[in-house]
């Protein structure tokens, strides 16, 4: 990214080409929609061209492009009005994190699990995304989405038990 800031324009290219198939693959779980992430994919990239003076050195970069990829979704899911209410819970616990990844070699439960992450609420899907199969940390995360670090464990808690309910009813 540095390099792209002093003018080396192959160095986008060799973003892209480093950072797309990630950046996708947590848009495609994000809208649970292969054809648009596609499209918010080139969307995030295009932003990231537009923003680059904001990127500071000694940033981590993949935190900084799906921050970017995230607002993308949440902009585009509010568009489409796919967007559902967070859920009320009086239960502020501490965050629980069960494994949500089955054995890939099971495509039937594969589509169990991204059924049950698309009837996320968006905020509790992004969190448990980031923190689970992103690998991100609670404070990486409040620090992407501009919340506390308490607000994303309890979102991420509460994405977990959801999918834990969603996932545990009979087909």
């Amino acid at each position: 990214m540095e390099r792209y800031q002093q003018g080396d324009a192959r160095a986008m290219e060799a973003l892209f080409e480093r950072h797309a198939s990630g950046v996708h693959a947590f848009l495609a779980r994000m809208v649970n929609d292969r054809a648009l992430a596609d499209d918010l994919l080139q969307t995030t990239f295009l932003s990231v061209v537009r923003s680059a003076d904001r990127f500071q050195p000694g940033l981590k970069l993949v935190p900084w492009l799906l921050t970017i990829a995230g607002n993308a979704a949440r902009d585009t899911l509010r568009r489409k009005k796919l967007q559902v209410e967070v859920l009320h819970d009086d239960d502020d616990g501490p965050a629980l994190e069960p494994s949500v990844e089955p054995a890939m070699s099971d495509p039937g439960q594969r589509r169990r699990i991204e059924a049950a992450f698309a009837k996320l609420p968006v905020q509790q899907r992004e969190c448990v995304v980031l923190h689970k199969l992103e690998g991100l940390s609670f404070e990486q995360i409040a620090q992407m989405l501009e919340i506390t670090e308490t607000a994303a464990r309890i979102r991420a808690h509460r994405g977990y038990e959801k999918l834990r309910e969603l996932l545990d009813e009979p087909n």
